[in-house]
């Protein structure tokens, strides 16, 4: 009678465990979001797609991510580009927005700036001056102590470099063919007229430098600088009517963000 009873306790017990890895497994599920939008699964949202996922963020695998890097501070780099385009976009805090969350998936640790509240600006000051004095009365205040790296991010290059622009347009060919071809002529005249292609591609250079600093004494302790291509471009077909077209290519922000990771990966590799 005692192990009659036993079994379904048994079997009980074991559907729990089940149900709990169950709940688990699926509260540990990456999020699911829909597409409202009205061309999702059509031709034009899966080019659309692809060419984001292209652009879209990528973690870095940073070498030396087992080894914890010295504790560190990003301050706010320069902009030194002339070009407004960049410049009415990013301001130095954003790419140190970006250094902080590389630096941080690189396993350094890292004060945010947004704790450090006014005294941010003194140490911005103290470190591109070069004044050690005031360096070092900084770096007594709190969690300040034990920062061993100043590091900063400058933009000193972003310029387009190129642009190339090209198209067809069929209506000279067309009245050609039309004069000449007598009636068939002319209905392919007319069908060659209605062809128009245009095609334009433009290519910038960004260029950025990062400082690495001593803490307590504002010596530069390494530095490097890495440029990245970007290209932009579009296209536009029209025939008999029926047009297609297509732009994009990657953006500022990204870009920005692919250089500070470049950055973080050659200060991870070299200089842990």
């Amino acid at each position: 009678m005692r192990i009659t009873q036993s079994i379904p306790f048994k079997g009980a017990a074991v559907a729990a465990v089940f149900a709990l890895v169950s709940v688990s497994g699926e509260s540990a599920a990456q999020p699911v979001f829909g597409n409202p939008s009205p061309t999702a699964g059509s031709e034009t949202s899966q080019k659309a797609n692809a060419a984001a996922d292209v652009a879209a963020y990528k973690p870095v695998e940073y070498v030396n991510k087992g080894t914890k890097g010295p504790a560190l501070v990003v301050i706010p780099g320069d902009i030194k580009s002339n070009n407004a385009t960049f410049t009415q976009r990013f301001l130095p805090n954003n790419i140190a927005d970006f250094a902080e969350l590389e630096l941080s998936q690189a396993n350094f640790p890292v004060l945010e700036r947004n704790n450090l509240g006014n005294l941010l600006q003194e140490i911005s000051l103290a470190y591109n001056l070069g004044d050690v004095n005031k360096a070092r009365q900084t770096m007594q205040v709190g969690k300040l102590k034990t920062t061993k790296w100043v590091v900063k991010f400058d933009i000193l290059k972003a310029e387009q470099i190129a642009e190339n622009r090209q198209g067809f347009d069929g209506g000279a060919i067309g009245g050609i063919i039309g004069l000449f071809g007598g009636r068939g002529g002319s209905a392919v005249g007319q069908a060659t007229s209605s062809v128009q292609t245009q095609e334009a591609t433009g290519v910038w250079l960004i260029g950025m430098r990062y400082k690495i600093m001593d803490a307590n004494t504002t010596e530069q302790v390494a530095q490097g600088y890495s440029e990245l291509k970007m290209e932009v471009g579009a296209s536009a077909t029209s025939v008999l009517g029926v047009s297609q077209s297509a732009k994009g290519g990657v953006g500022l922000d990204t870009m920005v963000q692919r250089l500070v990771q470049t950055a973080v990966y050659e200060i991870d590799s070299k200089y842990k």
